[in-house]
């Protein structure tokens, strides 16, 4: 028997018992920590069920592979080269996947902090859509025009992050041009007017009507309103096509950058 044992490289049976030993104290412990970090995460409502998952995952792997080595040492095995032989894996396979891994880590960032969440409209990396779903390595959106995207969680975490759902009221700002001709009153009393022929748009915070700007052959007024944010493009759209009636009701003439020629006669 020990002849069997020493060609294992078990030094006897007692270590053989101690080890086995040792390992039923590592899969009780095991099971306890887990147990405990399972409930420690699920008292976490902002932590995504993926990421739970995942932290879960992580920390048992983690358990195993040290007990993996308590039991070789009580087995009187030289663990020093298996800790280094793990630590060198560990190191090549980071190297290999690196990418990966930072978009892993990007993607853990992202449903711990929530810049978004699923259904919001969003502008991330240069696209905008509505987000779909954030995975570990993978954000997706849905585009406007029915496109799915797919982000790597990288490029979200190292941009902007602009959400447009997330607070209930938006502003629509808009700029219309008027002929220098016409009384700045007169342009404002039409803008209101247009304003006034939409319910959605709110009365506080109140809207928002003056002179920018004179170019060289217009005057710019500005315009800000205020409206719930699922009416935005409704609203902006509408404020367009109404400016234009009531300047046509009031006789305010738009104007577009253009040069006046005078020719004079000898």
């Amino acid at each position: 028997m020990n002849q069997v044992l020493s060609a294992m490289g078990i030094s006897s049976v007692n270590a053989l018992v101690s080890a086995l030993v040792t390992l039923l104290i590592c899969i009780i412990a095991i099971k306890i920590i887990t147990n405990i970090v399972n409930r420690l995460l699920e008292r976490s409502p902002r932590l995504d069920a993926t990421l739970r998952h995942y932290i879960s995952s992580g920390v048992r792997t983690l358990l195993w592979i040290l007990a993996v080595i308590i039991v070789a040492n009580a087995l009187g095995i030289n663990t020093t080269s298996l800790v280094a032989l793990v630590s060198v894996a560990g190191l090549a396979l980071s190297l290999s996947v690196q990418n990966v891994m930072s978009n892993l880590f990007s993607g853990i960032t992202l449903l711990i902090a929530k810049p978004f969440s699923s259904g919001d409209f969003v502008e991330v990396a240069g696209k905008t859509g509505i987000v779909k779903a954030v995975g570990l390595f993978y954000t997706q959106l849905d585009t406007l025009d029915n496109i799915a995207v797919s982000i790597p969680n990288s490029d979200v975490t190292a941009g902007t992050v602009n959400n447009y759902s997330r607070e209930p009221l938006r502003r629509v700002d808009r700029t219309f041009t008027a002929s220098y001709e016409c009384p700045t009153e007169d342009v404002k009393a039409a803008i209101a007017s247009a304003i006034s022929k939409d319910e959605r748009i709110l009365s506080d915070p109140a809207p928002f009507v003056r002179l920018l700007e004179y170019k060289g052959s217009t005057v710019e007024y500005v315009v800000r309103v205020w409206c719930k944010n699922a009416d935005y493009w409704d609203v902006y759209f509408n404020l367009n096509e109404n400016v234009r009636e009531a300047f046509a009701e009031k006789g305010v003439k738009f104007s577009y950058e253009h040069v006046n020629v005078h020719i004079v006669e000898k």
